[in-house]
């Protein structure tokens, strides 16, 4: 089963980066307020990453390389693979 990372940037400006194997399911999720307790009340939310990776764990890999980045890291990582979501 395919797992997607992906990055949202919430409507506050910040970006939030997780993993799914139903993204669209988990984007709901963030949406109803049920998702990650940083993303609870920072809708609506708009997908500007999405990366797909094999399993679960290379998936987190990837997460964790791509939070570890700053803020200012993470967003020209972004407009750099704007065309990727």
């Amino acid at each position: 089963m395919d797992w997607t990372v992906y990055i949202l940037r919430c409507a506050d400006g910040t970006l939030y980066t997780g993993i799914s194997n139903d993204l669209e399911r988990r984007i709901a999720e963030h949406e109803a307020g049920h998702g990650a307790k940083y993303t609870k009340g920072r809708g609506p939310f708009q997908l500007v990453y999405q990366e797909s990776c094999e399993d679960r764990g290379l998936a987190s890999k990837r997460e964790n390389e791509i939070k570890s980045l700053d803020r200012q890291a993470k967003l020209a990582f972004v407009a750099a693979n704007a065309d990727s979501s």
